[in-house]
Parts: structure tokens; sequence; C-alpha cells
């Protein structure tokens, strides 16, 4: 993939399927790898070595969000983005930053990330000329808490399906009608917590990857890695949760997601290479 330019948006990937989003948490509290990569240089390592297995963004993201994560001030996210952001432009790798602080979000903007990731979909009309005016592409995601970081609470799936297209409904014309342009936009339905505490809300939006895409028109995000509602029903732990990531990142690839948030890049980027050859040759098989 050639340099990028600061701010340019992620082009295409030379390889068929997804874009691989490589997750890098420079937290001290998240669910799955809290505290490995708080180090600026552990984070480095880290953000090189996803890129090696093929990730085409990295993704950094300074707080995390899960129901026992503790908030982190603008500041020190700051703090923590600056040193793997200056390494990255260094090394040209297109990079996202997963912060809902407007303080954080103007920072990326400012360092000329490629993508910015808002878990609570950009909700800050205040924040909206600076977004229209930048080059990165958004990532509106939807959440049922709305505000702030995942809480444990109980769905109906079919009541969150209606929140889904409502949410997206108004939120994306909202910024558009601000000035931002379609082509800049990525919609992600959210899952595990983001959704509920019962694992069949998840179930259910991420089979709904190809109504999204027919409802908005636009690239869909799943980010399903590691989380709990996929442990649930295996009854594994967070170590062993790989095989069941994997199938849920193959059914959402197969659904047509455009974009895939995970934490093990290498193993998604194997199975989708054996994937495209496959269909391959079922294609030419089929064309005797």
């Amino acid at each position: 993939m050639a340099p990028l330019a600061p701010g340019e948006p992620v082009p295409a990937s030379d390889r068929p399927g997804p874009l691989l989003v490589g997750i890098v948490n420079i937290t001290a509290d998240s669910f799955s790898d809290g505290g490995r990569y708080l180090d600026a240089e552990a984070a480095v390592r880290h953000a090189l070595r996803l890129r090696a297995q093929g990730a085409d963004i990295v993704e950094l993201g300074p707080a995390a969000s899960n129901p026992d994560s503790a908030r982190v001030p603008a500041e020190e996210e700051c703090a923590r983005l600056t040193p793997v952001l200056e390494r990255l432009a260094a090394e040209h790798i297109p990079s996202s930053v997963d912060s809902f602080l407007p303080e954080t979000q103007r920072f990326a903007l400012s360092r000329g990330v490629s993508c910015l990731n808002d878990i609570q979909g950009f909700p800050h009309p205040e924040m909206y000329e600076q977004l229209a005016a930048a080059p990165c592409r958004l990532v509106v995601m939807h959440s049922v808490q709305r505000l702030g970081p995942a809480t444990r609470v109980p769905t109906d799936p079919a009541e969150v399906w209606d929140g889904i297209l409502e949410f997206f409904t108004e939120r994306l014309t909202a910024l558009q009608a601000a000035g931002v342009t379609r082509d800049r936009l990525v919609v992600d339905p959210g899952l595990g917590y983001f959704l509920g505490s019962n694992p069949e809300t998840s179930f259910a939006v991420l089979s709904g990857v190809r109504l999204l895409k027919e409802r908005f028109g636009l690239p869909v995000m799943i980010s399903a890695s590691r989380k709990s509602f996929l442990r649930s029903v295996t009854g594994r732990e967070i170590a062993d949760s790989g095989p069941a990531t994997l199938a849920a990142e193959i059914r959402a690839a197969l659904d047509g997601a455009d974009y895939i948030r995970t934490h093990d890049v290498g193993a998604l980027h194997d199975a989708l290479t054996v994937l495209t050859a496959v269909t391959e040759q079922a294609r030419l098989l089929h064309a005797r």
C-alpha cells in the first residue's frame, strides 16, 4: 500500500474482502489485554506486528470502554496516543483513533489520522464543522447506552434492531447536513455489551450485516473480536476465544462487512486468504 499524506483516507485493499483493522489498546483495563500495551514502545511494537500480519489500518484505543473500565481524561488519552501516532506516521501506516472525547478527537484530527471511531456515534454538534472539514473516515457506532462506555443491561433483539435503524437514520442525516460527505461514513452496529448483556441480541445484529448495507448504502464495520457474547455460547475463556472470534468474523465477511476490527489480524488475514482461494477455484469450476 502506498504511503498516505496526512489525513488521506485509507484506499481500498489490493486483496478481496474486508479491510482489516488491527486493535492496539493503550490502556490499563481493556477486557482482553489490559496493560500489555500501555507502554508506548510495547504499543508501537504491537502495531508494527499487526501491520506485518496484514492490517490495513491500525486502530489505537487510549481508553477502555467495557463496563468495568475507568474513565481517562482527554489529556492522558492524548499523551498515550502521541508517541504511537508519531511512529505510525513515520512508517506511513494508516491509523485510526477510538475515542468519544471531543478533545481527543480534535487532537487526532490534528495528527492526520485516517479514521476516527466514536462509540457514541459523534453526538456533539459543536464538533461537526471540524469533522466536515477533515478528510478522514468517520466510524459512526451505535450503542444502546448512546453516551459513555458500555453497561450491563438486558435487551430485546427486536427492539434493539429498531433502535439501530432509528439511530443511524437520525445521526447520519445530521452529519451529512453539517457537510460530512457520504463517502467518509462507516456504520458499526455495536456488539457485546454495547447491545446488551444477553448474547441473543448480539447474534441477531451480527446476522444483519446485509440489512444494514441495504438500508443505508454505506460501508459496515464489525467488531466481534473476543467479546463476551461469543464466549457465552462456547464456555471458553478470553485466552481461548480465537476460534469463536474467527467464526463470527468470517460470517461477517461473507455477508459483506467492509471493515473487520480485530485483535488477531494474522488469523483473520490467513482465513480470508484461504477462503478467497477456494472461492476462486469454485468459480472456475462452475464456469467450465
